[in-house]
């Protein structure tokens, strides 16, 4: 007898693999919001570039590809997205997941008291309560300057991205004001910053190390943030902030290297009734045990609680 042919073993159908997601083209901005902030929170990225949480930085990233200021998501909330839109806000949350870049960084633009600057590498991201304290207590009516209109000169020390100095143009309007930095990189992009808002006429950009490329001018009002992280807090930076300018954080051993030139000096280039405004961060008692015949009056913000000190040039 011929054998028949023995039938071939059937096959077990393959374990089809999990598809991968497309985009979500119909999503809301909140879709948006709630898939960035688990993204966010599972890769325990640091919030400290102008944004405080998780929340806030999704919606920064999201109303920047949508070219919205972040005080219009609650508006625009439960607005869908087209494809295309759709595709840019979700290559820049993975963007930063990937990369762990400021977000600022990834749409070059960071906020102070609501408005837009520009930013990149060559600049530290601007996020100074000096802004905030420049709107409170030196406006109309604040309790440190009685009349910002006589306001004539006021100098920027260490101005970075040149935004204080572009918030004091805006809050003394018949000033001129200086902004010096060390950094011609930074200057570059302050330059930028004070061509879009039209007040080349009013600021003056000056390369060099604090009071030296300034001889002997004197001033109504001088402020500063300047580098103020002291040497453990250097060796700690969270990864995002390694994408920073380390000129722009290093303040020595203790940090207040920078801050004891400019209290020595500054009161050289300040008029009889003008005053420093000086962020230090947390050196507060480091500094009053060192300087203690000054009377620092240490100024609180929403964010802050003595890390910026004012005195009127009569006491320095």
């Amino acid at each position: 007898m011929t054998k028949r042919a023995k039938a071939p073993a059937k096959r077990r159908p393959a374990t089809p693999k999990p598809a991968k997601p497309k985009p979500f083209e119909r999503w809301t901005l909140l879709d948006f919001l709630r898939y960035a902030t688990s993204r966010f929170i599972e890769a325990e990225l640091v919030f400290a570039h102008g944004t405080d949480d998780v929340l806030a930085e999704a919606a920064f990233l999201v109303c920047e590809a949508l070219h919205l200021h972040p005080d219009q998501f609650e508006m625009f909330a439960t607005v869908r997205t087209t494809e295309a839109e759709t595709r840019k806000i979700l290559e820049l949350i993975e963007s930063r997941v990937a990369t762990r870049k400021p977000a600022a960084y990834l749409v070059n633009k960071a906020y102070m008291l609501g408005l837009p600057f520009y930013v990149d590498e060559r600049v530290i991201v601007p996020r100074s309560f000096i802004g905030e304290l420049l709107d409170s207590h030196f406006s109309e009516g604040g309790s440190l300057i009685d009349d910002p209109a006589a306001v004539e000169g006021v100098l920027d020390l260490c101005t970075g991205s040149g935004c204080l100095a572009i918030l004091a143009a805006r809050a003394f309007p018949h000033a001129k004001v200086d902004a010096v930095d060390i950094s011609k990189d930074a200057l570059d992009v302050a330059a930028r910053n004070v061509t879009d808002y039209g007040i080349g006429h009013r600021i003056s950009l000056h390369e060099g190390d604090l009071f030296k490329p300034l001889g002997g001018k004197r001033y109504d009002l001088i402020i500063s943030n300047p580098p103020y992280v002291d040497a453990e807090g250097m060796a700690g930076l969270p990864r995002e902030c390694r994408f920073e300018p380390k000129l722009a954080f290093d303040g020595g051993a203790d940090g207040l290297d920078i801050v004891r030139r400019i209290l020595t000096e500054a009161g050289r280039h300040l008029t009889p009734q003008g005053g420093l405004l000086c962020e230090i961060g947390r050196g507060r008692e480091l500094l009053e045990a060192e300087f203690p015949q000054l009377p620092l009056l240490w100024l609180d913000t929403q964010e802050s609680e003595g890390e910026v000190f004012w005195i009127g040039a009569k006491d320095l």
